[in-house]
């Protein structure tokens, strides 16, 4: 994370979307959660949320989209009332500007992100000087993105996501084409639920073999070299749920293996976003390009990006 150079009375926070590189179903929690064995991965595709201290108690929320709610029910305005319930002073008040980037209802983690970056400014500019790892146990309370979208990077990520182990590499060159086609919205709960519909019958109980699970993923080489060059597919059991559920779904994945140099091609999270990897961020961009007649034929949005090596970044200026 940067440290902010911001005036002491606001500061930026850019909030990072994610993709998944491994989505396994492996079973359901004593709370009824499904236990899930994930790879999630930080890129480049971001919001960003302007925070103004306020001098009286309130916490407000603006944002330039006509789509989501700028109410209590909101991630941004649950995680500010969160962190100022938790440290006990609830005359903290921010007025947050969100400018938001990162398409709705997409498996892209677009409104964790969002309530992470609230968490991370809001620490710094309330001055409550919590670490990264208070927040990540506090955010749990709301979202099992959130944690991750905290710290970002590669992850690999267990229970309903919320518990984190870091993949430490140095770099990450791989770049990717987003898709998603904007006429539709997937959701989470469905999703879970018709799974469970269909392949309950195979998940796992004993704690054990939910053990063995996660071994098999931590010994795996989650490196850029061995994603890229031995064309492992990348799994995501949720796929096979929602392309029958979205046709738009298959229709994202056809278009994104037909692009020259993608490999991995696959939705993330429960979709309806698709992503293809490239060897980097130039390749990415340069098929893009290229490829605009094809997206717009098809109705896709689309974006090239970058990986990131970390979760909620700190400035001063709106980008």
């Amino acid at each position: 994370m940067v440290p902010s150079k911001a005036n002491k009375d606001f500061l930026i926070a850019e909030a990072y979307a994610k993709v998944n590189l491994h989505l396994e179903v492996l079973g359901i929690r004593d709370d009824g959660y499904h236990e899930l064995g994930m790879v999630m991965q930080s890129i480049n595709l971001s919001d960003q949320l302007k925070m103004i201290k306020s001098e009286d108690n309130n916490i407000t929320l603006k944002s330039n989209s006509s789509e989501i709610s700028n109410g209590e029910d909101n991630l941004i305005i649950k995680a500010a009332n969160l962190l100022r319930k938790n440290v006990g002073n609830t005359q903290l008040g921010v007025h947050i500007e969100l400018k938001k980037n990162i398409p709705i209802g997409a498996g892209l983690a677009g409104g964790s992100a969002d309530a992470a970056a609230t968490l991370v400014g809001l620490n710094k500019l309330w001055k409550l000087n919590l670490e990264m790892v208070e927040l990540e146990k506090l955010s749990k309370e709301i979202g099992s993105d959130i944690p991750f979208c905290i710290s970002g990077g590669r992850q690999i990520c267990f229970g309903r996501g919320e518990i984190l182990e870091k993949l430490n590499f140095d770099q990450f060159d791989l770049g990717l084409v987003l898709v998603k086609d904007p006429s539709i919205q997937v959701s989470t709960p469905v999703a879970y639920r018709k799974y469970k519909e269909q392949y309950g019958h195979t998940y796992l109980e004993a704690d054990k073999d939910f053990e063995m699970k996660r071994n098999i993923l931590r010994l795996k080489n989650w490196s850029d070299k061995s994603l890229f060059d031995n064309r492992r597919e990348i799994q995501n059991d949720l796929q096979k749920t929602v392309c029958p559920m979205a046709p738009e779904v298959e229709k994202s994945l056809k278009v994104l293996s037909g692009l020259p140099g993608s490999r991995l091609v696959s939705m993330s999270g429960s979709g309806p976003s698709c992503f293809a990897l490239f060897k980097n961020y130039d390749d990415a961009n340069n098929v893009l390009k290229e490829h605009v007649k094809d997206f717009e034929r098809a109705g896709l949005s689309a974006w090239a990006c970058s990986m990131k090596s970390n979760g909620v970044q700190l400035g001063n200026e709106f980008t």
